[in-house]
């Protein structure tokens, strides 16, 4: 696997799309998730409805591709970040929290106090989800570690793909010609074996900085989820 150049440049590429992309996902969802939060927000429900529909109804690759176009993000790294920002899922889930987890007293208080509406979101809301925001980081890093498809439609250039990206043309450079030998000589079996070789390296390679990480959010992970979680 590691014979191939391009692997080093695509660790790179995604550990920096995954950095950024995990940073400006999780400000994005805190941004929208808190004010959703409030009760007296005035259209609370319209703007609740409006994220939501975006979950279920989507305008689709075409419209898509020609909206991200349209705003010059094509061969932008940009355009792995801003179409989709805002994961709704993970809002709902963190609105849920800011909810039914932080009392509504303490940032009355803060407000009584003098704090303004940022500050307060800033010392208050933000120090006191520290466990739903390491569930946040978690899910963002590994979209933005396996993403490729992304890369695929908007990225066109080689030195600017992302690992998964650059494993799926190895893997399919390998089984081209994998069947080219079959079809040639005799030598399919054995290059049928490296085929597979390749497979469960790139496998490991991928998942192998995930794997690291892991553990040491692992203890927010399940505390995150249940207090993010709808109550009944």
């Amino acid at each position: 696997m590691f014979a191939d150049k391009s692997i080093i440049t695509g660790y790179l590429n995604s550990i920096k799309y995954t950095v950024i992309g995990t940073v400006f996902s999780v400000a994005m969802i805190y941004l929208s998730a808190y004010p959703l939060s409030v009760c007296d927000l005035p259209g609370r429900k319209y703007i609740s409805i409006f994220f939501i529909i975006t979950m279920y109804f989507g305008g689709g690759l075409m419209p898509t591709y020609l909206t991200v176009r349209d705003t010059g993000l094509i061969d932008s790294v940009w355009a792995m970040f801003i179409p989709g920002g805002v994961a709704v899922g993970n809002m709902i889930i963190v609105r849920n929290f800011f909810e039914h987890s932080i009392p509504r007293e303490m940032i009355e208080a803060a407000e009584m106090d003098g704090c303004s509406k940022w500050t307060t979101f800033i010392k208050i809301v933000v120090p006191l989800s520290k466990s739903i925001m390491a569930v946040m980081v978690v899910f963002s890093m590994v979209a933005y570690w396996n993403d490729w498809f992304t890369a695929l439609i908007y990225l066109p250039g080689k030195e600017n793909a992302p690992l998964p990206l650059i494993l799926r043309n190895i893997l399919i450079k390998s089984s081209a010609s994998a069947s080219q030998a079959g079809m040639i000589s005799g030598g399919y079996a054995e290059l049928s074996k490296l085929t597979e070789m390749i497979k469960f390296s790139s496998v490991i390679v991928a998942a192998l900085p995930m794997l690291m990480i892991y553990p040491f959010v692992q203890k927010y992970f399940e505390k995150g989820m249940m207090a993010g979680a709808v109550k009944g």
